[in-house]
């Protein structure tokens, strides 16, 4: 088994516009407080092979991650772009990187113009470095962190949550451990690490203006300084109904908030790295799979019409301001739906096609999709694979907005399920919570028959 690890500097110039938390926040970065970074994993067993890159960025667009993986298939002709992964950490305090994302943040033309050549950097020389290694897993308590912001109390009081015995009220439906995988090299020296945990990475709050990765990008950091020469790869999970303990606090709190909570992540981390037991990887396998996922039907033309009235009566009301955060949410709602009124009205397919991906290391199964995944999904996929060591991955190749439970679909207006589609001017999933665990069955099944 050989397997590389690389990292390349993403981080914008200060000043740029900031993603997450909410629309027209006028929100520019004005301090690096640590670096931004792809990092990329390589493996390779016979002629199985793949990449997996890392960005700390809140989202990506497909097309941004699809040039990235075109660009490394060009310089590497030996892959093609469907054994590269290109995911996001989802930390909120990166520069907006989605251009027709309304409301959240203005993208930075320049910067967007050269990512995909910086994160394909890391995957390229990432294969480069690639060399026989052993590998060890764990998987290690890591309870103090996140909680379900969906079935769970969100953004408790800070006493209650920097208090080290704090542990979220409903730890099934929240990731509770993280998968830590090791890679070391003949002399027995670490090369690189890949940590799978899912929960957003918003410990600081709409109002921190400082560019960093959140708790994963400095645990992540703190493990390299401590193993120099080593790259940590951080896989987002199923966070789409995870928040932080900490979340929408003052800035100075988040700030301070921030290294505690990375603190634990870096232990759990520490924990998985030292208890890690050596498996054997005979075979790199990839697979993917395109699948449409349906959409609802009742957003006819009048249902839409009548939504815009709603809209209408806030927006144009004689004492609205642009300061009032339900003026600032109608206005990103009202875009979206004239999205939406142009698509109904063209007869086009409003169902959302979408690839869904799995790598294969051995025992271990990556199994991603361009959506930001509940728990659980991700909770009936892993007991129906046949994989041993599978980890679900949130945000692949680009992002389609949140894949919600059949509980959030079933709510009447559910933020992840019908209002942020609304937002994006897309039509809500209708059925993607047993789609997507169907099609992560297919992928698992067809790696491991």
């Amino acid at each position: 088994m050989k397997a590389g690890f690389a990292k390349f500097d993403i981080t914008p110039r200060v000043g740029v516009s900031m993603g997450g938390f909410g629309p027209f926040l006028n929100r520019n970065s004005t301090f690096v407080r640590d670096r931004l970074e792809a990092r990329a994993a390589a493996f390779q067993s016979g002629s199985g092979k793949a990449i997996i890159i890392s960005c700390d960025l809140t989202t990506m667009a497909p097309e941004t991650a699809r040039l990235a993986r075109e660009i490394i298939a060009e310089k590497l002709p030996e892959f093609s772009p469907e054994e590269i992964l290109v995911t996001v950490t989802h930390t909120h305090s990166a520069p907006a990187v989605v251009a027709n994302n309304v409301g959240w943040g203005v993208a930075d033309l320049p910067y967007l113009q050269i990512l995909p050549y910086k994160v394909a950097q890391a995957g390229i020389d990432a294969w480069n470095n690639r060399g026989e290694v052993k590998v060890s897993a764990a998987r290690v308590p890591c309870r103090h962190i996140g909680l379900n912001r969906v079935y769970d109390k969100d953004a408790p009081p800070l006493e209650e949550v920097l208090d080290d015995s704090w542990e979220p009220a409903k730890p099934e439906l929240t990731d509770t451990e993280c998968q830590v995988i090791r890679f070391d090299d003949a002399q027995g020296v670490l090369k690189g690490f890949i940590v799978n945990f899912g929960c957003h990475a918003v410990v600081c709050c709409q109002k921190c203006h400082y560019l960093h990765g959140d708790y994963p990008g400095v645990a992540i950091h703190n493990i390299m300084r401590e193993h120099p020469g080593s790259v940590g790869v951080f896989l987002q999970g199923a966070e789409g109904d995870v928040n932080s303990c900490v979340v929408h606090k003052p800035e100075q709190e988040s700030l301070l908030a921030l290294d505690i909570i990375a603190g634990r992540f870096a232990r759990a981390i520490r924990d998985g790295l030292t208890k890690a037991a050596e498996i054997a990887v005979d075979e790199v396998k990839t697979a993917y799979s395109t699948v449409e996922f349906s959409t609802v039907k009742s957003w006819d033309e009048p249902a839409l019409l009548e939504k815009k009235r709603e809209i209408d009566a806030v927006l144009n009301r004689a004492d609205a301001s642009d300061d009032d955060k339900d003026v600032r949410m109608n206005t990103v709602y009202r875009t979206g739906l004239e999205k939406l009124l142009t698509l109904l009205r063209s007869g086009a397919n409003t169902n959302i096609v979408a690839n869904v991906y799995a790598v294969k290391v051995g025992p271990l199964e990556f199994l991603g999709a361009p959506f930001e995944i509940m728990q659980a999904i991700k909770n009936e996929t892993v007991a129906g694979v046949k994989a041993p060591c599978p980890m679900i991955l949130s945000l692949c190749n680009g992002s389609l907005g949140y894949a919600p439970d059949q509980k959030s679909i079933d709510q009447a207006d559910s933020y992840a399920a019908t209002r942020i589609p609304l937002m994006q001017g897309r039509f809500p999933y209708s059925n993607i919570h047993r789609e997507l665990v169907a099609a992560f069955l297919a992928l698992d099944a067809k790696l491991n028959n």
